[in-house]
């Protein structure tokens, strides 16, 4: 059994220190690993980075995590992860990594994603350049997030993304905007690369609780929408998630 903590859209600036590294006080007697959902800065600079670095720095367990449209809102993500990367947080993009936890190989895939919809109202890469560009990006990272799951050799896979694989997660949220939270392509690709929990923000109104076409469990993390520092979830080698 491996235990989760995740969350997601924490939005720490330059105003933020000392804000969450207190909430991570005794994280590794709750959890084996903390997983954030993309969102880690307000607008994505190096000095958010830097604080979040310095909040996460400390934590007792091994930090994974995705950037969100707010990490890369600065035009540097590279930077953002280079920072994160010298308090020890793995970001994922397109990639997958592994953790033993006692006799259990945890993968983790991650990707942020990105919009374009549900079945019955997605957009299609067909017509203007622009739109094109939108949906083929959205298949491209989709593809990459299936590829990590893929790659992946161990005994439990988790798809970590910012963007929703699917609308479920979304309820609360203006319906308006669901082409500009999440995407169908996702949920292809947990379904596909055989994932037992799919974890994701952005989507601060929306509800906890999803399940992709497969069945499997997805989590809308959201501070917000948790209204806590982290929510916990159990997964084992043989069952979905449990919380």
């Amino acid at each position: 059994m491996i235990r989760i903590a995740a969350v997601g859209d924490i939005h720490l600036g330059t105003d933020s220190p000392g804000s969450f590294a207190p909430c991570l006080a005794g994280i590794g007697d709750l959890a084996d690993v903390l997983l954030i959902a993309g969102d880690l800065t307000q607008h994505g600079s190096v000095a958010e980075a830097e604080v979040v670095a310095g909040e996460l720095a400390g934590a007792e367990i091994p930090v994974i995590a995705v950037l969100g449209n707010h990490d890369h809102h600065g035009d540097q993500p590279d930077q953002v992860v280079k920072v994160l990367a010298q308090a020890g947080v793995r970001t994922l993009e397109g990639e997958g990594m592994v953790l033993r936890v006692g006799d259990t190989c945890l993968g983790v895939a991650g990707a942020k994603g990105f919009g374009g919809g549900f079945a019955g109202a997605s957009g299609s890469d067909f017509g203007e350049p622009l739109m094109k560009a939108f949906v083929r990006h959205s298949k491209e990272v989709s593809a990459a997030l299936r590829g990590a799951l893929d790659a992946l050799e161990c005994d439990i896979r988790v798809a970590l993304t910012h963007y929703s694989p699917v609308p479920d997660t979304l309820a609360g949220e203006r319906p308006e905007i669901f082409p500009f939270l999440g995407s169908y392509h996702l949920a292809e690709a947990v379904d596909g690369g055989r994932a037992q929990l799919a974890l994701h923000g952005h989507a601060h109104g929306g509800s906890e609780k999803g399940r992709t076409a497969g069945g499997v469990p997805v989590r809308n993390v959201a501070r917000p929408v948790i209204g806590r520092a982290f929510a916990l979830y159990e997964v084992s080698a043989h069952d979905t998630c449990s919380s």
